[in-house]
Formats: C-alpha cells, structure tokens, sequence
C-alpha cells in the first residue's frame, strides 16, 4: 500500500511516499528555520502562509523521488492534530483536496503518534508493546504503546515541554534557534556539575515531570550574569542544563519500563537527537537489561515519512475520515 503523507504541524513542510508502513520512498522536507530565527521562535502566521506556498510543490516532488504516478497512490495520510492550529489546517485542507481528486481514503495522524513510528522506520523489527519517551518542543509525555493504535499515557510534564526549554533558553543566550543542537554543541568539554540546576518533582504522580521552574533558573541565572557583567562559564552552563534535563526524563522513562515489564523502551522526537540524554539511556538500559530503540536522527524532527507509517496501521485498523474532518491544536494521544 502506497501512502502519500503530508506534516504541516509547526514550521516545517513535509511530504512523503511509504509503503506498507515501513519502506520510504520518498521523504522531503521543506525548512521554515531560517525565516524564524530572526524572530526567534516560530511566528505562526508566518508558518502558515509558508505551509501554503510549499505543500502542493513538496507533494509533487514526493511522488517524483518515489518514481509513482497519482494513480499508483493508495491513500493520503495527514498530520490533523496537535500543532499550531493554522499550520495544521493548512495540511490538513490539501490532503482533502488530494483524497477527493484521487478519490482514495484520507487517513488521520496523531502528530506524537507518528513520532513514535519513527522508531518501526529504524527498527524494522520493532513492533508493540513497549514504552516509548516521547520529547519534543511541543511534548513530553511517556508513553504505554500497547499496540499500533492502542497507547496511553503513563506520565507527562506538568507544564512546559523539555523542548521548549531548550528553545527559551537558547534564545536568551543568543546562540540560535531552534535551540536543541546549539545547546548540544556548547555543551561539548562542559563541567555538567558546575551550574546547580533544579530537578522538579510532581508528588503523587511519580512518572509525571515540570519543567518550568528549571527554565525559570536557567533565565534568572543568565539575567543576574548579565546584570553583574559576570562571565557564564557556556560550555559549562549548557552541559549542566542538558544534565537536569536528562536527569527529568531518563529515570522516569526506565521507571515506566519496569512498571511495565516489556523490556522494550523507544524515544521520539526533536529532543531525541540529544546526545546527553541518549547516552544517559543506552547507559540506563545497559544496566537494566532493556533494549532501547532510537530513532535516525533524520527522523526525530518532524518530518512526512513517521506520518506516513503511522497511517498505515491506523488505516488496518479501520481509522479513516470523510471530508468533513477538522485540525486540532491539541488532542489525547488516547483518542488517536
């Protein structure tokens, strides 16, 4: 089965071609970072335009890479939830206009769903159950994938996503944006002990995290530097939030693993390219004895072919709609 797939969650465009769920044909990505650095986070009016401008162009271009007529298309899959609403809507609108024309189902993709099917593009022999850390600019959630389309919530943050602090944080120290990869270089030759950096704890739902108050540390100790005309040790100071970072996510992604007792623990997302925090877990489950499944680092961002794959096993299970569906900003993981 062919899928078409279109991404139009954020500030990337993306269209892609997947057979089957886990051969990519094709997978071509069309980057708004530029034009939203100079901002310093995404603009979504600005996404959303751009989103428009590209998606017919990116369609076209992933069919061609992937050597298929229109006719040899055997479904469209879209992103339809969560995202910036505008951006969503825009996907979410061609992908209708595609179905109707080719007159083949439009399949509906939970955006943190096809982060974890990243994974099953990596790993061929991956399939469910297993727990999978799921940490991007927009989320950061543990998650219970039972099966393909089945999955719950085992904990998630309280308040910002581990993402979205890098963002924040990169941005007030002017080193770029998005700011997960400049975080991750300057950290390289860090004392990751050097910065005292706080580790937040939710009483009474061990598996859930916060991350506002590490933000708000980070913030305050830059702006108290800079009021003072003293010197941030950098590579020190990003190589310690990188550390309270990985020191929220990693023992309670392993803590839900044995809570489970699959054996099998994935992460997706952005903030899976981290290498602090996949070091942390190859080292967590080395120990443990889980086998950890991570992603290509081509597939932690957002991009068509995870949408792609995801679709298809909601497709098997029988998870299509009609033109009548809608974008959602946000949307349970549960619910599909």
């Amino acid at each position: 089965m062919n899928i078409l797939a279109i991404e139009s969650s954020c500030d990337e465009t993306a269209a892609a071609v997947v057979r089957d769920g886990r051969t990519v044909l094709s997978n071509c990505v069309a980057s708004q970072i530029e034009m939203h650095t100079i901002y310093g986070g995404v603009v979504p009016e600005i996404a959303s335009r751009k989103h428009v401008e590209a998606v017919s162009g990116l369609a076209r271009e992933a069919l061609e890479r992937a050597g298929l007529s229109r006719e040899e298309v055997d479904g469209v899959a879209v992103t339809y939830a969560p995202g910036l609403i505008g951006a969503v809507l825009v996907g979410v609108n061609f992908a209708k206009g595609v179905a109707l024309a080719l007159d083949r189902p439009l399949i509906p993709v939970h955006h943190v769903r096809g982060h974890i099917a990243a994974n099953y593009l990596t790993h061929p022999d991956l399939e469910p159950p297993f727990v999978c850390l799921c940490v991007s600019g927009g989320t950061t959630a543990i998650v219970d994938v039972r099966s393909y389309t089945e999955m719950e919530v085992l904990g998630g943050t309280r308040d910002d996503a581990a993402g979205e602090c890098f963002d924040k944080v990169a941005r007030v120290l002017g080193i770029g944006y998005p700011g997960g990869a400049p975080m991750d270089r300057l950290a390289d030759g860090g004392d990751d002990a050097k910065y005292e950096l706080p580790r937040a704890h939710v009483q009474g739902a061990e598996l859930d995290m916060s991350f506002s108050g590490l933000k708000t540390a980070c913030l305050n100790l830059i702006h108290n530097a800079q009021q003072k005309g003293d010197a941030l040790d950098l590579p020190s100071f990003a190589a310690s939030f990188g550390r309270a970072v990985s020191e929220s996510l990693v023992p309670r992604a392993m803590e839900a693993s044995r809570r489970k007792g699959y054996g099998r623990l994935a992460v997706a997302g952005g903030v899976a390219a981290n290498r602090r925090i996949r070091a942390d877990l190859e080292a967590a489950c080395r120990q443990s004895g889980d086998r950890l499944f991570l992603p290509e680092l081509k597939y932690c961002g957002d991009n068509a072919a995870m949408i792609g794959c995801q679709g298809y096993y909601e497709f098997l299970a029988g998870r299509t709609a009609g033109l009548d569906l809608n974008a959602y900003a946000t949307r349970d993981i549960s619910l599909g």
